[in-house]
């Protein structure tokens, strides 16, 4: 019995990993149907409301790839669960906006500027390279300021070269990123007491791009006079990037002196490891970094919203997806929004 439950979980696991394969295609995909969704609403709403709404289906299926490389290989319970709650709530956008709620419009306009603000940095080598580097420009400098000088290089060799000591290559605990795609994703290096190294990896991920392309397309969506969506853009794009390298500061420091060895046995069971060194980072980044940058992408909201209060429809729109209720934000924060409804071919 316990044989028979072990292969059956063992042929889920298998198949959840094949679909896995399948995220990058389809998040093209759903980027192709939103992107010409949006241009065909400015023709007919009505011709683009099936596309968009097939869009979101496709968005849904591309959150269900990532559910298992996220929990599991990423050991990210924060982003898993983001994912998990993704694929009913793109799959009930489908289904609302083609019954006939236009405020999802916006929504889905949102979606597509996200898409198009992230994107070029992923598959342009020179933004993804000059983006990289600046962020580790800036977290080396940060991390030297509070008395941190890690080596940095692009390949774990380099480092016998940059310290004056012994240092064990071969034997190091490389960074949860796991192997690079690209030498400019510089590391940092962490020398132990015996020789052993902690390396911490500045990819794409770790330079903010995703969390900024989430509010440029926020305020991108919304009808709002271009010198106040401006404004917003601003602050808010500035306090991402820092907040950012506070977070990278944070968890390489934690990870790299080994300062959260907090719980290390459940600590180790819960998320599966077989290194008691990765401890300190699940706590650093899965763990505290993570749930910060969820209250500091709160925070960011609250000041876009002051100078964009337009941005509190979307906002309104996934409170009713998710609850069934009707909300109005904007009264109860006491927000002038001039609500837009005038179908864009107008």
């Amino acid at each position: 019995m316990v044989g028979a439950v072990g292969d059956a979980l063992g042929t889920v696991e298998g198949a959840l990993g094949v679909l896995a394969e399948f995220a990058e295609p389809l998040g093209w995909l759903s980027l192709g149907l939103f992107l010409a969704g949006i241009l065909l609403e400015y023709y007919d709403r009505e011709y683009a409301r099936p596309v968009l709404a097939g869009g979101w289906v496709v968005f849904a299926l591309f959150w269900l790839t990532l559910v298992y490389p996220w929990f599991t290989v990423d050991q990210s319970i924060i982003r898993g669960v983001g994912a998990t709650v993704a694929v009913p709530l793109s799959a009930l956008v489908a289904k609302t906006l083609y019954e006939g709620r236009d405020s999802l419009f916006t929504l889905s306009r949102a979606v597509t500027i996200m898409g198009l603000v992230y994107a070029p940095f992923v598959t342009i080598r020179q933004l993804r390279e000059w983006l990289t580097l600046t962020v580790v420009d800036h977290t080396g400098w940060v991390m030297g300021l509070l008395g941190y000088n890690p080596p940095v290089v692009t390949r774990l060799s380099e480092v016998a070269q940059t310290v004056d000591r012994e240092v064990d290559v071969n034997r190091s605990l490389l960074g949860p990123e796991g192997p690079k795609e690209f030498a400019f994703e510089n590391t940092f290096v962490f020398v132990q007491g015996d020789g052993g190294t902690i390396t911490y990896t500045i990819i794409i991920a770790c330079t903010g791009i995703g969390s900024i392309a989430v509010m440029m397309g926020l305020i991108g969506a919304v009808r709002a006079p271009l010198r106040r969506k401006l404004r917003a853009l601003a602050v808010a794009v500035p306090v991402i990037y820092v907040l950012n390298i506070v977070r990278n500061v944070f968890i390489s420091v934690n990870f790299g002196k080994q300062y959260m060895n907090i719980f290390p046995d459940a600590t180790m069971m819960l998320f599966g490891l077989d290194n008691e060194l990765r401890v300190s980072y699940i706590w650093a980044d899965r763990i505290l970094a993570q749930s910060a940058s969820v209250v500091a992408m709160v925070f960011v909201l609250w000041l876009v919203l002051r100078e964009v209060p337009e941005v509190i429809e979307p906002v309104e729109d996934v409170l009713f997806l998710l609850t069934g209720n009707e909300y109005d934000l904007a009264s109860a924060l006491d927000m002038d929004v001039e609500r837009a409804t005038a179908d864009p071919a107008d």
